[in-house]
């Protein structure tokens, strides 16, 4: 039996990149699955292409800053499932890119708007929907930028440092009723935002290795592996890690 089977599994950010890769390995898993995205478009491909596979899967377009939508979305997963048992604050925005005193204020208001206040809001119903249940997994996509700092990124740093912390602190707040509260902190991974990174690079191949040679391993991460801590991260018989920032980068913190 799947480690996952009978379990439902919610997603947010669910259309690409992680959430995307995320989705296939839960219902592959044995999942059911809610899943949200912004992008109506792509949230609907992909649910009809799990469900064409025999995957239970509930969707619904959810915009992570509003807070009414955020709570619709968890009591519509509830209401289809009947619980919930593990969920994953994946949506988020890209790195900046900008130097701090080049960015605009309405710039990194934005980023902590979708990467903070969106993952707060989600743990918010979240965990009202497991205490009714005195269970859950809560895993939140945070990165190495929330343990490390980096130039032309100040506010995607300070947003994915903000998840753990919130992440940390949830689960000192809701450990006694058999909550858990992780994150995960993915370093370079091939998602689309590695390949808008890449975009206008002449020499792609040397800009790749560049980015490897940070790390031990001298590569960076497919989607599947970093999906692949998510698996142990959430997994039922994971029933001792909380509090925890499960850092998958490749050895490039111990370079």
């Amino acid at each position: 039996m799947s480690q996952f089977q009978n379990q439902v599994v919610l997603i947010t950010g669910a259309s690409g990149g992680l959430g995307r890769e995320a989705a296939k390995q839960f219902a592959a898993a044995g999942a059911k699955l809610a899943l949200s995205d912004i992008n109506e478009t792509l949230l609907k491909e992909l649910a009809e292409e799990l469900q064409a596979q025999g995957s239970e899967v509930f969707y619904q377009s959810c915009d992570v800053t509003s807070e009414s939508q955020v709570e619709d979305f968890v009591s519509q997963t509830v209401a289809s499932f009947g619980k919930l048992d593990v969920a994953i604050n994946n949506a988020g925005l890209d790195p900046e890119g900008t130097p701090l005193i080049d960015m605009p204020l309405e710039d990194f208001e934005r980023m902590m708007n979708i990467n903070v206040r969106g993952v707060f809001l989600g743990m918010k119903h979240q965990v009202k929907a497991m205490l009714k249940q005195q269970s859950g997994a809560i895993l939140n996509v945070s990165s190495i930028a929330g343990l490390n700092g980096f130039a032309a990124g100040s506010a995607y740093t300070a947003s994915k440092h903000a998840v753990i912390g919130m992440s940390k602190s949830a689960a000192v707040e809701y450990g006694r009723f058999n909550i858990r509260v992780n994150a995960i902190c993915p370093g370079v991974t091939e998602t689309n935002m590695f390949d808008r990174a890449l975009e206008g690079v002449k020499d792609r191949d040397t800009a790749i290795k560049r980015i490897g040679a940070d790390t031990c391993l001298k590569r960076h991460a497919q989607p599947e592996e970093i999906v692949r801590g998510m698996l142990f991260a959430c997994d039922p018989a994971n029933t001792y890690m909380t509090g925890h920032p499960l850092l998958m980068d490749g050895g490039f913190s111990a370079m």
